[in-house]
Formats: C-alpha cells, structure tokens, sequence
C-alpha cells in the first residue's frame, strides 16, 4: 500500500498496469498500457486512477482501484509535465486525430493487400499451376495413346488421298496462252 502511494501516478503519466484475471482456474496476468487522464481521492483507501489507450482505432478507457488486490504491479513508462488535473479533453483530441487518420488509411488499405489476402492469391495460384500441370499431363497421356492407335488409321487416310488427288488430275495437259504487249 505504501509503495503504490510512494509511486506518485499523475495525469499525464503513460503506465503499465498488470491485472490478475482468473479463468476456469488459470491465473494469467493481463497488461494494459495507456496514459493516466485522471486521479481521484488522493491518496484515500478508495483512491482510483483512469487509463486510457487506443487500440485498434477504438479508444478504451479503464478505471483502476489504487490500491486494489488484483492489480500485481504498476509501472510508469513515461512521465509528462502537463498543465492540467484532468485530461479528459484528450478524448476529443485523440477522435479528431484518428478520424483524420483513417481517411489516410483507407487510401492505403484499397492500394495494398494484406498478408492473408497475398497468401491466398499465391496459394490459388500454385494450385491452378498444380491443376493445369496434370491437366497438360492427361492429355500428353491421351495423345501418346492416339498416337500408338492412328498409325493404322493414317496408312489408309494417305492412300485415300493420292487416290483423290489422281483422280483430280486431268488427263490431257492443259495450254495456256499468253498475250504479250509491245
């Protein structure tokens, strides 16, 4: 209790706060780091402190008994001079801020594609790759079976055609004139 008291948080101090969370048995410690926007009831046995981080373009705010048993351990990562008691205008500050950057990032976001996005289009890749190399080899198979069956088949279609073609023929040769110009 003491040392939570000797550490001094401030608004405007950046912390990281490691809470003890109980599920279905197992105890893990969860970290939440942001910047400390207000302190209330001094240093009184129901003395709290207000976190707030943004995560994910989404502002959350966490309100932390000072003294309570389930925080393990409180640590300040950044200490900052400022000029009021409470920081709730950040908040706005903070909205404005990220409103501006998510017109910037949705122009990045529509000229890139994620890593699942590229993983996926190269896996579609080398599977249509994979499909159209034995596709090519079925019908390398298909034509070497032609080809083993139409020797006999091309025998009769050559003997067919030098028939025709002696037919077409004509049995007398053709004179053709031609007129030359002075």
């Amino acid at each position: 209790m003491e040392d939570r008291k000797a550490l001094g948080i401030k608004p405007g101090d950046t912390v990281k706060v490691h809470q003890k969370i109980v599920d279905k048995g197992k105890t893990r410690f969860q970290i939440f780091e942001g910047l400390v926007l207000a302190r209330k009831h001094g240093d009184e046995p129901g003395a709290t402190f207000t976190v707030r981080k943004v995560s994910s373009g989404i502002g959350v705010e966490k309100i932390y008994p000072l003294y309570s048993p389930l925080i393990e351990k409180i640590e300040i990562v950044k200490r900052a001079k400022v000029r009021r008691a409470k920081l709730y205008y950040i908040r706005e500050k903070v909205a404005r801020e990220i409103k501006r950057q998510m017109r910037r990032m949705s122009l990045v976001s529509m000229a890139t594609e994620s890593e699942t996005d590229a993983t996926s289009r190269i896996d579609a890749e080398v599977k249509a790759a994979e499909e159209a190399s034995t596709v090519a080899e079925a019908e390398v198979l298909n034509e070497e079976e032609i080809v083993e069956d139409t020797p006999v088949v091309e025998v009769a279609t050559e003997t067919a055609k030098s028939e025709t073609v002696a037919e077409e023929a004509p049995a007398e040769p053709v004179e053709v004139e031609v007129e030359k110009k002075d």
